[in-house]
């Protein structure tokens, strides 16, 4: 593929180009740090359990652990990334929940502004304009979906910018070898983070072969051997066996299909969130990418073929989809500029990318008011409740009992474990029980975290929302050689 040469009209545009690139990126990074630090809540247990709980263990030596970090069926890799920015922020004098947590949604959100960076800079390797890859881009900078999972610390947000960023340096035309061994490296670290982002290793291989770039398509097949040697020695190295997260992860997952005890969902479910929860944006990002076809073949295959094997799966949950959302973003900027060669410079040139991205902005305006239904999360439970601070202030009030100098044990009786933020908010490294613990007159814990209007005999020390924090009348905890640290 070689770039298309530029059209007339576009070194004026570029001002222009620059205006929309920075103020997406710029709006794009302040939402989302400010929706990170003012929500508590929980859109999944994942967000917590494989990876702020497993750093928490790492770095201060107590939390709670999720099935997946006693079977093995996942690497350390997240973990570990998420444990070094703790350490960081311990380092600074922030090593409590709201200052290693905040620090940590604040990475996060930064990231997912720099892979809105990244679409622009994958649009412009396929020979966008700038002024319509600024527009693509906006389509991941700006809009609902991306917004609100942004801050959150998952392999989905981890791992997307390594993937767009390293398809870009892989595919520029005529970019030197370093960059082709970077883009594919940074592919390599993308499945380390997340496996199923080897789709995106295979269709990167796809494409260089497709082009008759051998050379390139054997360097960036032996950095992913590379990779892979890596991967599979951090599980050596800590779970014991070559790969065993992998082998056990999709044992479970494909081979005895138990990842449907979570639920499944029709062929239909992604296209059917995305229109709910963001509709324009889908239908623009979709027509646009279409239109790419022509000039970017091979890079809208491996997006479609990784939305494709996601359909194909019976468990669904919208996050799967965020790594392949800023590949489409790019596809757009692609065509836009497909549908920009054809108009002389005016004002209707002008107001195409306008147009695009004001879409784009109208969505995130109303990221704010997205549900559980908006998001495909739910569906049957509570479809119409905010998708926003779920059990944030039962989190909250984990944080005020972490802080109480009498505080020998906690059994959290509101809700299951699984939907709070743990020890990552707790921070006390005490017995944390569950709503189907020793009972109240066990004296294994002082105190306990329960609905409002409960029959507990004790003094309410605080309490937010529909949850009370109380103190029973005994605050002296006997030792408990059954606790366990396993998340039930």
């Amino acid at each position: 593929m070689s770039a298309p040469t530029p059209t007339p009209g576009e070194s004026t545009e570029r001002p222009l180009a620059r205006a929309i690139l920075v103020l997406a990126l710029g709006v794009g990074a302040a939402l989302r740090v400010w929706l990170g630090l003012s929500n508590d809540g929980i859109y999944w247990p994942d967000e917590v359990y494989q990876s702020l709980e497993p750093a928490h263990r790492l770095v201060f030596g107590y939390g709670l652990r999720a099935w997946e970090f006693i079977e093995g069926a996942r690497n350390w890799a997240l973990p570990g990334l998420v444990a070094a920015l703790f350490e960081l922020a311990t380092w600074v004098g922030l090593g409590e929940p709201r200052g290693y947590l905040g620090l940590t949604r604040g990475v996060f959100a930064l990231l997912g502004a720099a892979t809105a960076w990244g679409s622009w800079r994958l649009a412009r390797a396929y020979g966008a304009s700038a002024l319509a890859s600024a527009a693509g881009a906006s389509l991941f900078a700006l809009t609902a979906v991306p917004l609100y999972f942004a801050p959150r610390a998952m392999s989905e947000n981890a791992s997307a910018l390594p993937v767009v960023l390293g398809l870009a340096l892989a595919l520029t035309p005529g970019a030197s070898r370093r960059a082709g061994v970077a883009g594919a490296s940074l592919l390599g670290l993308a499945v380390l983070l997340r496996l199923q982002n080897g789709v995106f290793c295979v269709g990167l291989l796809g494409v260089l072969v497709a082009r008759r770039d051998w050379r390139g398509a054997r360097d960036a097949l032996a950095v992913l051997a590379g990779w892979a040697f890596l991967f599979g020695l951090l599980d050596r190295l800590t779970w014991g066996r070559w790969f065993h997260s992998a082998i056990v992860y999709l044992d479970f997952n494909l081979l005895q299909g138990k990842a449907a005890l979570w639920g499944t969902a029709p062929f239909e479910y992604y296209g059917r969130v995305l229109m709910r929860s963001m509709g324009a944006v889908t239908v623009v990002g979709v027509g646009l990418s279409l239109l790419a076809a022509r000039r970017a073949p091979g890079l809208l295959g491996m997006a479609a073929a990784f939305f494709l094997l996601h359909a194909l799966q019976p468990h669904k949950e919208l996050r799967f989809l965020v790594p392949v959302l800023p590949l489409f973003a790019a596809l757009a900027g692609v065509g836009l500029d497909a549908v920009l060669r054809h108009l002389p410079p005016s004002p209707a040139r002008l107001a195409l990318p306008l147009a695009v991205v004001a879409v784009a902005g109208f969505s995130g305006l109303r990221v704010g008011r997205l549900t559980f239904g908006d998001l495909g999360q739910y569906e049957d439970l509570k479809p119409r409740a905010s998708a926003w601070d779920d059990f944030g202030p039962l989190n909250r009030l984990l944080i005020t009992a972490g802080r109480l100098p009498d505080v020998c044990g906690l059994k959290v009786e509101a809700v299951h474990l699984a939907w709070t933020g743990g020890y990552s908010y707790f921070h006390r490294d005490v017995p944390l029980y569950a709503h189907n613990g020793p009972g109240h007159a066990s004296g294994h814990y002082s105190h306990v975290l329960t609905v409002a209007g409960g029959a507990v005999a004790g003094e309410v020390v605080a309490s937010e929302g529909p949850f009370v924090l109380v103190r029973l009348p005994n605050t002296r905890c006997a030792p408990d050689p059954a606790w366990s640290s396993r998340l039930p």
